[in-house]
């Protein structure tokens, strides 16, 4: 399955449009990593716990999206556009990555 960000699959044809899917991730982060990023910001550098945590959001939203154009039958899916969020209160944070696109198949 490929999926791009673009709205086309070079050298490939779209013969069908079959509608738009999305996936979703919801990831908590922990106190620890709240502590630690709390540290990041006062000394400075990249927060690797909320770095790793975000990529595993983002794996997990495109593997939602693929799986859901995978059963419409899709050889890709275009404009594919990834949104990331979060919510807290209450000294909790979660993380939310949305992965959107079109799936298509090819010709």
């Amino acid at each position: 399955m490929i999926i791009t960000t673009t709205d086309s699959v070079e050298d490939k044809r779209i013969t069908a449009y079959l509608g738009i899917v999305c996936g979703n991730a919801v990831m908590g982060t922990n106190i620890f990593r709240d502590m630690l990023a709390s540290v990041r910001d006062i000394v400075g550098g990249r927060s690797g716990s909320y770095e790793n945590i975000l990529r595993e959001a983002k794996e997990a939203a495109l593997g939602d999206l693929t799986a859901q154009a995978a059963q419409l039958g899709a050889d890709a899916v275009v404009a594919v556009d990834l949104d990331y969020e979060t919510i807290g209160g209450d000294g909790k944070t979660m993380l939310i990555v949305s992965a959107n696109g079109t799936a298509v198949k090819l010709g």
